[in-house]
């Protein structure tokens, strides 16, 4: 008998958290007047109806839901930022934004979306913040970006891509900050940059990145603050950076370097870099870049990390504590 008296109470529990995580989400339809919808109910597995004509954001995060209507935000002209992160979608309508000429802020962060319908952003030049980091997508179409000309943040992390195709950003001419981290890029090629000459951030950080073409960057002369860590990549053409004449920050830490060929630009005054991680071969061809680190007042991040893996003779020195004298032989 008191076994029973325990269930019942424990489900009266459980029925009453259920009931306090579904009040989380106000009640539809909403008044005429109001401009804000949020809700984050597990319990929710139905995209809401019935918003209000005046609403300027929804944000529909932590819930089950894993399908969406393609007239479920018609409408709704006003709307101005859509969070849907954190939920169960698998697919968006084709269409579903057609109706929102005033969408500048669209968050569909870690959702299960494998693939986007050609046309999804047809409608949404005046984006300018898309998130679709922690998904699903093994492929990009460039359809899905040519009517994004007022987009500056594009998020593409943490998916399955393998490649990025040729031109895929070139209308992005408003892009100021581009993720494609911890994805599966191979490569990197001057196409892929192509059009983005106001790119001031980008992370290619933990990708399979083995090589860079020469002239990769000359795309994107704004780049401030590049992101290279924790790839594969065993070296780099000489003048990779040096048309970077706003470089503040590089990161090329844990990747295979042995050499690296210090052609920065001379306007890069104010350069931060860190080398850390990587197997530095200390030898004589090393000496051009220990002498402009010592020189210039660069800021080497980790710099008791950034170390000698040989010669044998020199393997766990640190690389900035040795003179060419002390560097082994070619």
């Amino acid at each position: 008998m008191a076994y029973l008296s325990s269930a019942l109470l424990l489900a009266g529990m459980m029925t009453l958290l259920q009931g306090l995580q579904a009040s989380q989400c106000p009640p539809l339809p909403m008044p005429d007047n109001a401009t804000e919808f949020s809700c984050s109910s597990p319990s929710l597995q139905e995209f809401p109806t019935g918003f209000s004509e005046e609403t300027l954001l929804i944000s529909i995060e932590f819930t089950n839901i894993s399908w969406i209507g393609a007239d479920a935000l018609l409408g709704l002209r006003k709307l101005q930022e859509l969070h849907l992160s954190n939920n169960k979608l698998r697919s968006l309508p084709n269409g579903i934004f057609r109706d929102l000429p005033e969408l500048a802020a669209l968050d569909l962060t870690n959702n299960l979306l494998e693939d986007l319908p050609p046309g999804i952003f047809k409608n949404s030049s005046v984006l300018r913040q898309l998130s679709l980091h922690g998904n699903q997508l093994a492929a990009l179409q460039p359809s899905w970006f040519q009517p994004l000309h007022q987009l500056d943040m594009l998020d593409l992390s943490q998916n399955q891509l393998r490649d990025v195709p040729p031109f895929c950003f070139s209308n992005l001419n408003n892009l100021t900050v581009l993720d494609l981290s911890f994805n599966f890029l191979h490569t990197l090629t001057p196409q892929v940059l192509e059009g983005l000459s106001h790119l001031e951030k980008l992370n290619l950080e933990g990708n399979k990145l083995q090589s860079i073409v020469d002239g990769t960057f000359q795309g994107a002369s704004s780049l401030k603050f590049l992101f290279l860590q924790n790839n594969t990549l065993a070296s780099l053409p000489d003048g990779t950076f040096e048309m970077l004449n706003h470089l503040t920050l590089l990161d090329v830490s844990y990747n295979k370097l042995t050499l690296l060929a210090p052609k920065f630009s001379r306007e890069a005054t104010k350069l931060s870099l860190d080398l850390s991680g990587n197997p530095w071969a200390c030898e004589c061809r090393m000496s051009n870049l220990v002498a402009w680190l010592n020189q210039y007042s660069v800021i080497l991040w980790a710099e008791q990390q950034t170390i000698c893996a040989s010669p044998k003779n020199l393997k766990g020195h640190v690389v900035t504590s040795l003179t060419s004298g002390k560097l082994g032989s070619c």
